[in-house]
């Protein structure tokens, strides 16, 4: 079944200069894996093509089943330089919640919300 990320997982971010990074943590153990070879530093930069300008890293915090995404030129020049309405890591962590992912049915109990 195919679900929006908010599903499976909740997000927190942060920002510095023109670098933001978003923590995208799992709800529950059974849905990491899922996670971690779906959302891709890859997918993670494909969504966001228009925003980020600069590379996307990923780091995986296997033990805490959650994936660190760091993306640079992704603020507008930062939060203080642009005149964009809130583009802010709080607004990019936010978005990236509506990105669909691939689960079984089998792992359906583990989701959240609808």
């Amino acid at each position: 079944m195919r679900v929006k990320l908010r599903r499976i997982a909740h997000t927190r971010s942060g920002d510095k200069g023109n670098t933001s990074n978003i923590a995208v943590i799992a709800y529950s153990d059974a849905l990491y894996p899922l996670l971690k070879e779906q959302l891709t530093a890859e997918r993670f930069q494909d969504f966001y093509r228009p925003i980020v300008g600069g590379p996307v890293r990923r780091y995986a915090v296997d033990g805490l089943g959650v994936l660190n995404f760091v993306a640079e030129g992704a603020l507008g020049g930062g939060v203080s330089r642009n005149l964009g309405l809130d583009q802010y890591g709080k607004t990019l962590a936010a978005a990236i919640l509506d990105v669909e992912l691939d689960i079984p049915e089998t792992l359906a109990n583990h989701l959240r919300g609808r």
